[in-house]
């Protein structure tokens, strides 16, 4: 039987700072950079990173590492949270015949045009691959961006499809036997948890 794994609220809160540094790092000048969750799991966690891409765009700026940045009217600079939105992937799982959209599902929700910006797809874990290539074929269906990347909290392997993110949080293997669960709360981060645990039966539904 697989032992359980657990990481605590301070390990999540380093791995999330790792991933909103190397983020605006990357995109000091990018003036249209969309943070897209992806429903459900995603949500909280773009949420949190472009909620610190700001402060690290001002300290980066305040020590002149970072050319313009906060300036030119970037989204980014001036309003941290409307980049930030919802990405619903229900239509386009290659698994929908068998399981149902849930009620609780959470919308499409897009906060600005999807033509020509940068997209940040973000979700808690990654493991096959289905689920980011589904998250393709919604983005587009939305538009034509420039540049598509993936950031992830946890990184179990066993991918199915040549898929790898951008931003990684925790590399965190798992067998195929087991399941990682993520539990970011919204209103207490001190809450943060992830374990690595025994998937209950064969045919659960695994994070992908």
């Amino acid at each position: 039987m697989a032992k359980t794994q657990t990481l605590g609220s301070g390990e999540i809160q380093a791995a999330l700072d790792r991933m909103a540094a190397a983020i605006s790092a990357r995109h000091a000048s990018t003036e249209k950079l969309l943070l897209l969750g992806i429903a459900n799991g995603g949500i909280e966690l773009a949420r949190r990173l472009s909620a610190r891409l700001p402060a690290l765009r001002r300290v980066r700026h305040n020590h002149g590492g970072g050319g313009s940045l906060g300036e030119g009217g970037s989204p980014l600079a001036s309003r941290p949270h409307a980049v930030c939105g919802v990405l619903d992937i229900s239509f386009h799982r290659d698994d929908i015949g068998g399981n149902p959209i849930p009620k609780e599902f959470a919308p499409t929700h897009i906060p600005a045009d999807v033509n020509g910006a940068t997209v940040i797809l973000v979700d808690d874990v990654l493991f096959s691959g289905r689920t980011a290539k589904a998250a393709l074929d919604e983005l587009f269906d939305h538009g034509r961006p420039a540049k598509v990347e993936l950031a992830v909290l946890a990184d179990r392997g066993g991918r199915r499809l040549p898929i790898a993110a951008d931003y990684t949080g925790l590399a965190l293997p798992a067998r195929d036997d087991e399941k990682v669960v993520v539990r970011l709360d919204p209103a207490n981060p001190a809450r943060d948890a992830i374990r690595v645990e025994a998937a209950a039966h064969r045919k659960s539904k695994v994070k992908s």
